[in-house]
């Protein structure tokens, strides 16, 4: 098994990744409040976290992995006192759409997804430990974790002492520590659970370390998962009391890993609701393919911040476009597994083993794009050659989850499907003028198309045609 080297958040370095288990990796990756449309920052956390899950797979290990949906919050509550809408009704729908827009960015399927609301039980035994531990309290408005009892408190994020970041934390001035913070809600009047210790609801923190030592968590070993994954603003507090919260309760360390991708900036800013520049994925996926935004964000490394702009986006697509002209050139072309793999597959899972390190890989594939034209250039008759090539992208497909649709397909996007049905109709006129031998006809068909900037070609599958 090839070797892989991951930046520490808590380290603060890169290190060389080793799971608990051989061969097998179990990692959690906080998912969004589902409270409205997922945001191209929310698409940059998956895709990033993607590409770690396929390069993992791509070494060998079996990857167990998690990714919640948080469906009970204080904006879930909001957006049901200005909708009329049921708690139910406003996540499952938001739930839905998240996943759609995943799919558009061909991100993998968690292999379990667990709802806040579903684990309501392993919540209240986390918070149970934690009180007969003497390592919460009670007060007038909730339980809250007495950070004091946790010597360790800070070790994650480094961020303790930091007043800015002690801020974010619930402000309530009964705390025995303005650190401490809220482990359960009481009776929240809208949304309400029974509890023996008073009726109410989790707090945010407390979701994350219930559901792990629920779905993941070996209490041989000493970290619950080996890599705890999520954007850079969860480092503190989110992380931090997540962390707190497992070491108290169970004596366990949460994470061996703690990894974080960069903030999206658009025009220079932060992305943010507030600032009136967060662009809903949904809209992005009405202008281009999912894929291209895909490629376009793993364009940057991972942990850098992310400055997304047009201009970029559409050297991102031309970029992209290159490697599905190739795929075009070997499109009737079959597998022959009996053939050397290329070596460019080596050099990318080397770049990326590296700390994601996607420029590298990326690299790499436009000299692959580049001395693969000139080889076809030089023999188009080449079989074996081909052959190289499709397996070639079919492995670039698993790793990076690009290069993977239909090249026609891909250059048919931005056309609606009234004109797509006008375009069939006329291709099925062609070829049955083809048949009747009226070439005058099938040949003022593909002139007609070509005013239509459709350009088409015949294969041993039909006719295939695209957008120019």
């Amino acid at each position: 098994m090839a070797s892989i080297f991951l930046f520490d958040s808590v380290q603060k370095e890169k290190v060389f990744f080793e799971s608990q288990e051989k061969n097998k990796v179990k990692m959690y990756v906080c998912g969004p409040t589902v409270y409205d449309d997922a945001h191209l920052g929310h698409a940059r956390s998956a895709i990033v976290f993607d590409l770690l899950h396929r390069v993992l797979k791509a070494n060998g290990y079996t990857v167990t992995f998690v990714k919640n949906f948080t469906d009970i919050d204080d904006k879930i509550i909001k957006k049901m006192a200005e909708s009329g809408k049921t708690l139910e009704e406003i996540t499952s729908h938001y739930i839905k759409s998240y996943k759609a827009d995943m799919d558009s960015l061909n991100v993998l399927p968690s292999t379990i997804e667990p709802k806040a609301t579903e684990n309501l039980e392993a919540m209240k035994t986390l918070i149970d430990s934690l009180l007969n531990q003497d390592r919460a309290y009670k007060l007038s408005d909730g339980i809250y974790l007495k950070t004091s009892s946790d010597n360790q408190y800070g070790n994650i994020s480094h961020r303790v002492s930091d007043e800015s970041s002690v801020s974010r934390i619930e402000s309530n001035s009964q705390k025995e520590d303005q650190k401490d913070f809220a482990l359960w809600k009481f009776n929240t009047n809208v949304v309400s659970y029974h509890a023996h210790f008073g009726d109410g609801r989790p707090g945010w923190h407390c979701e994350c370390s219930a559901m792990i030592d629920k779905h993941l968590s070996d209490k041989n070993l000493p970290f619950a998962i080996d890599i705890h994954g999520g954007g850079a603003d969860l480092l503190f507090p989110h992380h931090e009391n997540e962390a707190s919260q497992t070491r108290l309760a169970y004596g366990q360390e949460l994470s061996k890993y703690w990894i974080h991708n960069g903030f999206v900036n658009i025009n220079g800013e932060k992305m943010s609701k507030s600032l009136g520049n967060s662009f809903f994925l949904k809209d992005m996926l009405k202008e281009y393919n999912g894929e291209v935004i895909r490629f376009y964000m793993l364009t940057t490394y991972y942990r850098a911040d992310f400055g997304f702009n047009t201009e970029d986006l559409e050297v991102s697509k031309k970029r992209l476009d290159k490697l599905y002209r190739l795929k075009k050139r070997v499109y009737d072309v079959s597998r022959n597994e009996s053939l050397k793999p290329l070596g460019y597959q080596n050099d990318i899972l080397e770049s990326l083993n590296d700390d994601l390190n996607t420029s590298k890989a990326f690299a790499f594939i436009d000299e692959f794009v580049s001395f693969a034209n000139d080889k076809l250039d030089k023999n188009q008759k080449d079989k074996d050659f081909k052959s190289q090539l499709v397996a070639l992208f079919d492995w670039i497909s698993d790793i990076l989850g690009i290069g993977y649709q239909n090249p026609y397909n891909y250059f048919q996007f931005g056309i609606s499907n009234e004109e797509k049905q006008l375009i069939e109709e006329k291709i099925l006129q062609r070829t049955k003028a083809k048949k009747e031998k009226n070439f005058s006809l099938s040949d003022a068909i593909r002139e007609e198309l070509n005013s239509m900037k459709i350009s088409i070609m015949d294969t041993s599958d039909g006719t295939l045609w695209e957008k120019n």
